[in-house]
């Protein structure tokens, strides 16, 4: 196969699924909390393209691989109407939990894939190329899911971790957060994005979100070995 074509098969593919099951996570949270918005707009569709944003989910990630900078980006985000929830400042908070929890439970659900993979792979023979392609996509789709869970916690607008927190804080948390939230995505460009592009050596992304992204990574190497069985455990 044509290593451009491996590539998105292998990457692309994995990144765009965990965008868009992220997303579905949020619409389907406030539906059973009582906004149905997401469902009537058809949003809860696993069709990719009811999904795609053209700058988060094409633009933003290729140009960020050409620049060599890390590779993240966003799906169009499903409508949540925080007045239709039955209990809005809390019920939002669970909302923007869904979505990473839902990355992180993915990533535990292709590391079970995995293990199995290599339980029934003969250790003493070569992998063929069906192999390989679905060892890769689980392993980026595991990677993917990892730091799009854990990328999305931070707690800055417009990131799922800045509702987590408003739905926690304080009256003057939220006031600090609802001040913040109109200007949430030029700050988040300026600082995710131009600022390391003009000082290389910052790596602000590394070293927010490589220590958790490396401890979790970690736990679920061992879902891994697990389900591949005690040789490999």
């Amino acid at each position: 196969m044509n290593s451009t074509l491996y590539l998105a098969a292998t990457l692309v593919v994995p990144m765009v699924f965990a965008i868009v099951l992220h997303e579905i996570a949020h619409g389907w949270a406030a539906r059973l909390l009582g906004d149905p918005t997401a469902y009537e707009r058809g949003r809860l569709s696993l069709n990719p393209l009811k999904h795609v944003d053209p700058m988060g989910t094409l633009i933003l990630p290729a140009a960020l691989k050409l620049m060599g900078l890390p590779v993240f980006g966003w799906a169009k985000p499903v409508p949540v109407s925080y007045a239709r929830l039955r209990h809005p400042k809390r019920d939002m908070a669970f909302v923007a939990a869904a979505g990473p929890a839902t990355n992180f439970l993915l990533a535990a659900l292709a590391a079970v894939a995995f293990g199995l993979l290599l339980r029934v792979v003969d250790p003493q023979g070569t992998p063929g190329p069906t192999t390989l392609f679905v060892a890769d996509n689980l392993q980026n789709f595991i990677a993917i899911n990892v730091f799009l869970g854990t990328f999305n916690l931070l707690p800055l607008p417009p990131f799922d971790g800045s509702r987590i927190v408003r739905g926690l804080a304080p009256a003057a948390g939220v006031r600090l957060l609802d001040r913040i939230e109109p200007i949430g995505i030029p700050l988040f460009m300026a600082v995710f994005i131009v600022l390391p592009w003009l000082v290389p050596g910052l790596h602000i992304v590394d070293r927010l979100v490589g220590p958790p992204m490396e401890w979790m990574l970690g736990l679920f190497e061992h879902i891994v070995a697990f389900a591949a069985g005690p040789e490999l455990d």
